[in-house]
């Protein structure tokens, strides 16, 4: 197999042998050669400068690892209390309602045997002989009822009256926005940084497409410092506004606020910011 040259002309004169040599033809064939060398040294330039930026880029970011801050403002409301407008309200007017007249038919109490002296015996508790009960056309009940329908009536009966449970007070239920002592975390604000700090996980997502960004959430803190209703307010991105209700969430119970000398539900927001450097 012989040899390729790609800088011999030989075959170029051999071609225009006897023929017209500056006809363009001529001139193009003739520089072949050289414009083959130069096509592949820009070849070899491209693919070493690609390769050297590749080695670079990986010794940079080896030298220096890129580093995501996670601050995170923590804005406590004003803990002095602030006196609220009175309002003086007007007494409803009452309005009153017809008593329905119950129905109700003249009867006999009847008196179970029980033995008793005879001085612990009422008379109106002695115990009627049948013939007294067969002369009346009274009806028996639990009472001696003096009734006002004998046809359409009924005979009372002893009703037993169940103890309910109290309604739970105004202070158990409302939820307060400032009280006298607000809620606070567990070793105060700069234990909440540092606890935010170490269980926020910036997600992938949001750190591969640079998004970044404050995400403000709203939560109850209990009467016993659990953490209850969490809601994104202010959204950025729904893997940032996630990851802020989860680590909200997974915090430890507070320090409840107080109102009057006892424990109440306080609505709290906690702005937590994304950033990266």
């Amino acid at each position: 197999m012989s040899k390729v040259d790609l800088l011999d002309k030989s075959w170029v004169e051999l071609v225009f042998e006897g023929k017209n040599k500056e006809y363009g033809a001529y001139a193009l064939r003739r520089d072949t050669g050289k414009r083959n060398i130069k096509a592949m040294l820009i070849v070899f330039a491209v693919i070493i400068a690609i390769m050297v930026g590749v080695w670079a880029k990986v010794a940079i970011e080896n030298a220096f690892p890129k580093k995501v801050a996670m601050e995170t403002d923590v804005e406590l409301s004003k803990l002095a209390q602030k006196k609220e407008a009175k309002v003086e309200k007007k007494a409803p007017v009452k309005v009153e309602e017809q008593k329905v007249v119950e129905k109700v038919k003249s009867s006999v109490k009847f008196t179970p045997p029980v033995i008793k002296k005879d001085d612990e015996v009422k008379p109106e508790e002695e115990l009627k002989s049948q013939e007294d009960l067969n002369k009346t056309n009274t009806a028996i009940g639990s009472f001696d009822v003096q009734g006002n329908d004998e046809t359409g009536g009924e005979v009372l009966k002893a009703k037993e009256v169940i103890a309910q449970p109290e309604p739970p007070k105004e202070e158990e239920t409302k939820i307060f926005e400032v009280v006298e002592q607000m809620p606070s975390f567990p070793g105060g604000q700069a234990a909440l940084f540092e606890f935010l700090s170490k269980n926020i996980r910036y997600p992938v997502v949001a750190e591969e497409n640079g998004i970044q960004g404050r995400v403000i959430v709203t939560f109850v803190v209990e009467r016993d410092g659990s953490i209850t209703d969490v809601r994104v307010v202010k959204s950025v991105d729904p893997s940032l506004d996630k990851e802020a209700v989860r680590v909200t969430k997974s915090m430890p119970h507070w320090n409840p606020g107080m109102q009057n000398g006892g424990p109440v539900r306080v609505k709290f927001t906690l702005p937590v910011t994304f950033r990266l450097q």
